[in-house]
């Protein structure tokens, strides 16, 4: 699998050996923005027709004899007509920009290939195979694209889902498939670029990468780079409104691209942010300050919880073996009613490893060694 900064690179290599790229990936994660970041590395004049919308004979369609020339008269079997051929207005926005630049490239992506009916493949074959559409032959500037979901029939996507028509043979042999990887890194190099993605989701993605295409979540909607890009546009709509308009209906316009699940890890993240009580906040000072303390005891025992659980979720990056980051762990603990302690306890205790290099780490330091013995107090005081 290639990201989309191997992409970027790939592709112009692929056409420049007068091949045809086929980029297979999952909807959403960005293969139209990728295509058009290549044309404009080409410096390329960029068409797209989306395969999914067209029908048969969209592409060029019969018409009948303009004028009687058309007309062929025989001395024995009677009159024929000479039929010509209607071209869909791209395909001739297309001829009509090779003529007046003939020295650009033109790059036509059919996206969607797959989704396109069999009839519909079927007559863009002559376009992959042949470049050629009836008797109209493209101009030699004109390198195709293609895009597809996955199918059942590629490796490594035996388990896909998506409603496509498995491609013929003889278009597998004649593309170069090149399978797209959701890619957090490169996500969030292009979200940070002209201000495409808001701040908090860049944020978000950043510290969780693996939400930005999850493999947890729901079966009806589920998070995908391009849902990331709709989220941060709602939201930037969003904090036009009122304070209370925004609470009330913010998780609603979450669910509606991210699906429940990972919308309500979103909303307590942002709601975390809020407080300024994240992770990275209160660990990257090193010590509770009082301004910290003081936020956590005013908040409320959700959100209190909520932290703890975000801080335990982040342990390999803000690892509690470590003494500073121990003694403020401890110290927030100490601020929670002691109900509150004990789900805190269980949460650690769901991770195995997490508690038994606490054990180990506890023999040698002591802020790490009193984080354990205050765990296992509070396991003591509230068994059954």
């Amino acid at each position: 699998m290639l990201s989309f900064q191997n992409l970027l690179t790939a592709i112009p290599v692929v056409i420049a050996a007068g091949n045809v790229p086929a980029i297979v990936g999952e909807a959403g994660i960005g293969k139209s923005a990728l295509v058009s970041q290549v044309a404009n590395q080409m410096d390329a004049k960029l068409f797209t027709t989306v395969v999914s919308l067209s029908e048969k004979g969209d592409l060029a369609i019969p018409v009948p004899p303009m004028s009687s020339a058309s007309f062929i008269k025989t001395s024995k079997f009677g009159e024929l007509a000479d039929i010509k051929y209607g071209y869909t207005h791209t395909l001739i926005e297309i001829i009509q920009w090779a003529e007046s630049h003939p020295n650009q490239a033109i790059i036509w992506f059919l996206d969607e290939f797959n989704r396109g009916t069999q009839a519909v493949q079927s007559e863009l074959m002559n376009l992959v195979l042949q470049r050629q559409i009836n008797s109209l032959r493209l101009p030699s500037q004109v390198h195709l694209v293609l895009a597809e979901n996955p199918d059942v029939t590629m490796a490594g996507f035996e388990q896909s889902d998506y409603g496509v028509t498995i491609g013929d043979a003889a278009i597998n042999d004649r593309t170069v498939r090149l399978v797209m990887k959701v890619d957090a890194t490169d996500w969030l190099n292009w979200a940070a670029t002209d201000g495409h993605i808001m701040p908090s989701v860049q944020r978000f993605i950043a510290e969780n990468p693996s939400q930005l295409s999850p493999n947890d979540h729901d079966s009806d909607l589920y998070p995908t780079p391009r849902a990331w890009a709709r989220v941060s546009a709602n939201l930037n709509q969003l904090a036009k409104l009122p304070q209370a308009q925004q609470q009330a209906l913010r998780l609603d316009l979450l669910q509606g691209d991210l699906g429940v699940t990972v919308a309500l890890s979103f909303e307590q993240f942002l709601r975390q942010h809020q407080l300024g009580l994240s992770a990275s906040d209160i660990f990257g000072q090193k010590q509770l300050t009082p301004e910290t303390r003081q936020l956590f005891k005013a908040a409320s025992i959700d959100q209190q919880q909520t932290i703890m659980a975000e801080i335990i979720q982040q342990a390999d990056r803000y690892p509690l073996t470590d003494p500073a980051n121990a003694t403020c762990f401890n110290q927030l603990l100490a601020l929670m009613p002691s109900d509150a302690q004990y789900a805190v306890a269980l949460k650690l205790a769901e991770a195995p490893k997490l508690l038994e290099q606490l054990y180990e780490t506890a023999q040698q330091l002591d802020a790490v060694k009193q984080l354990y013995e205050t765990l296992t107090q509070i396991g003591l005081q509230n068994r059954p």
